[in-house]
């Protein structure tokens, strides 16, 4: 018996029924047994519990853990830990933008099909249009898009055609056709975002973009003439606005400019009106204290006034008599003026 070793009787009877197992195990297996292979398999057990009782969460995702089919917990991005074989995790990607196309498929090479039954809608005034959109979501609340709804995609579908048959049916062809396709969007958008939150989905409407708004292929022609004609009068409207907005401000101007010099006239009429009455009323001052001096002055600067151009000769009455007649004969012949 090698040292350390113990007979059988010494041993205790626990050690003596595992040496018994053991020594089973090594004649059932050969070789060596089992009692080799039990650190290895405990290793590799070991790894596998401590592989599933971990799990990363990318920035983009959120983590929905489940106990027993129960949600306990959400978890944010990064690494965490859960219980392996009775807790399970789900990983949905809460920010991917998701599309679903209403009225229409698209084709893999890159063309699209027209789907009536779904396109197709009455508007308000009792016409047909083909109505073709695309709806783009998010994930809002990771619970409620798992568990809420079964088949969430045939739901949204469903609710957006709702959605956008209520818009449409309180809207006007014109509209549709022309102006009122974002205020289309946006009521499409808020009213199927009403309904999907009474029905808990827990998606986020981030977009109702319509593709296409169409009359009926029957009935195409006809629209188009009426909307090309719509065009011609709303270009006609607009290009006789932009010429009252060119003319007016021009007669406006012109008006201002002529109202500013009347005023600018009437300003030096007055003015000069003024001063002439100033030298009037100062020349009749100074007639008061000699008027014989005054009165001469006035009837010279009158003559030269009245008789421009003219030599002349003005001699006192008092005096003709003793004066001799005076012609300035000389003075008086001027060359003849040649006229060709």
């Amino acid at each position: 018996m090698a040292w350390g070793q113990r007979s059988q009787e010494e041993m205790p009877d626990f050690e003596r029924a595992a040496r018994e197992f053991r020594e089973r195990l090594r004649k059932t297996f050969g070789g060596g047994g089992l009692g080799g292979w039990f650190p290895t398999i405990g290793l590799i057990l070991a790894l596998i519990a401590a592989w599933q009782s971990f799990y990363i969460v990318a920035p983009n995702e959120q983590g929905v853990v489940k106990r027993f089919g129960r949600v306990v917990r959400l978890t944010p991005p990064g690494p965490h830990f859960k219980i392996p074989l009775i807790e399970t995790v789900l990983i949905p990607q809460i920010t991917q933008l998701h599309r679903i196309e209403i009225g229409f498929r698209s084709d893999a090479p890159g063309g699209t099909k027209t789907i009536p039954s779904e396109a197709l809608m009455l508007t308000g005034d009792m016409n047909i249009l083909s109505v073709e959109l695309i709806v783009q979501f998010r994930i809002r609340d990771s619970k409620d898009f798992l568990f809420n709804v079964a088949d969430l995609g045939e739901t949204i579908t469903k609710a957006t055609e709702a959605a956008i048959r209520q818009v449409i049916g309180e809207s006007l062809l014109d509209e549709a056709l022309t102006t009122g396709k974002a205020e289309i969007q946006q009521k499409t958008q808020d009213l199927l975002q009403k309904i999907l939150d009474d029905y808990h989905a827990g998606v986020q409407v981030a977009a109702i973009q319509l593709q296409d708004v169409n009359p009926p292929d029957q009935v195409a022609g006809a629209f188009k003439d009426v909307a090309s004609a719509k065009e011609d009068k709303e270009k006609l409207i607009n290009q006789s606005q932009s010429y009252r907005n060119d003319i007016i401000p021009k007669a406006k101007g012109e008006a201002a400019q002529i109202v500013n010099q009347a005023q600018a006239y009437s300003q030096a009429r007055v003015r000069r009106a003024e001063g002439e009455a100033a030298r009037f009323n100062q020349m009749l001052k100074e007639y008061q204290q000699n008027k014989k001096v005054i009165r001469t002055r006035l009837f010279l600067e009158t003559m030269e006034e009245v008789l421009p151009g003219i030599d002349k000769v003005i001699i006192d009455k008092k005096f003709g008599n003793q004066l001799l007649p005076y012609l300035p004969l000389g003075r008086s012949q001027k060359p003849a003026e040649v006229k060709p």
